[in-house]
Parts: C-alpha cells; sequence; structure tokens
C-alpha cells in the first residue's frame, strides 16, 4: 500500500530572523511574552504559545508542569483551551516560543490539537536568540486523525 504524503509548505527555513522583522510579529511578541508565565520547575523547559485568528484576536498558553507528570499541559494546548472557551473558531497562525538552540516543534499530543482546531494552519517555531522556522502543521503532521476519519 502506497503513502501519500503532502508536500512540504515550508516558507521560511530555520534561521535567524531577517532583521529582527519576524520578532516584531505580535504573534510572535506574544508566544515569547507567554514563555515567561511557564510553571517548570521539573524539567526547566520553558514554552510560549500563541494563537491568531482570521480577524488577528490573539490567544496565549505556556506549559503548566505537575509532579505527577501525567498532568502537565503543554503551551499549545492551553492557547487552544483558552481560545476555543471564549468562542474562537477561525485559529490561523500558531506560534510557539522556548529557549533552546534550536526552535522546538509542538509534541504529538499538542500536533493531534492543533490540527483539530487550527487545521494546516502557518506553525511559526522561534527562540530567545531569535532563530525562527515557519512551516504548516501538515509539514510536522503529515497524516493526521480527524473528523473526516470517523
Amino acid at each position: 500500500m502506497a503513502v501519500s504524503v503532502r508536500p512540504s509548505h515550508a516558507s521560511t527555513v530555520f534561521g535567524l530572523c531577517e532583521d529582527s522583522k519576524c520578532m516584531s510579529d505580535p504573534l510572535i511578541k506574544a508566544a515569547l511574552a507567554a514563555r515567561e508565565h511557564a510553571h517548570a520547575p521539573f524539567s526547566g523547559f520553558k514554552v510560549g504559545a500563541a494563537l491568531a485568528t482570521e480577524s488577528g484576536r490573539i490567544f496565549t498558553g505556556c506549559n503548566i508542569e505537575n509532579a505527577t507528570y501525567g498532568l502537565t499541559i503543554c503551551a499549545e494546548r492551553v492557547a487552544v483551551f483558552k481560545a476555543i472557551s471564549e468562542g474562537a473558531r477561525d485559529l490561523r497562525r500558531v506560534a510557539v516560543a522556548t529557549d533552546r538552540e534550536i526552535p522546538s516543534p509542538p509534541c504529538g499530543a499538542c500536533r493531534q490539537i492543533l490540527w483539530e482546531f487550527c487545521g494546516d494552519a502557518e506553525l511559526i517555531l522561534v527562540n530567545l536568540q531569535g532563530n525562527s522556522e515557519s512551516l504548516r502543521l501538515s509539514d510536522i503532521f503529515p497524516r493526521p486523525f480527524d473528523a473526516s476519519l470517523l
């Protein structure tokens, strides 16, 4: 059985933001600011996420760790759940901010939630040093499970 993989739609390859242009993007600024509120006493891995609706409304989230680990929630899911709980349904862009040398993509659980609520949205990965990568969710989640498979 042949598997069809979607072509890459990456618009920016990993690298430094040109003239810090992307660092002035309100979505990226919001993700970086949300990261400051992360509660990560166990891993030390602070993550901030921001989602933008089609109209430009922004929702943020940060990771919140728990001593049991299983009850920890990622920044991306916090942002999605906040947006949905406030009535947003047209989520179009996602930014994820970390302090790692190479900007980190969402975990598998977050990829599933992002796909379900954002579709093939633009995904911007950024770190504190200004490194960024812009791609589509389908680039990191080529065969998602969604309602079309039910």
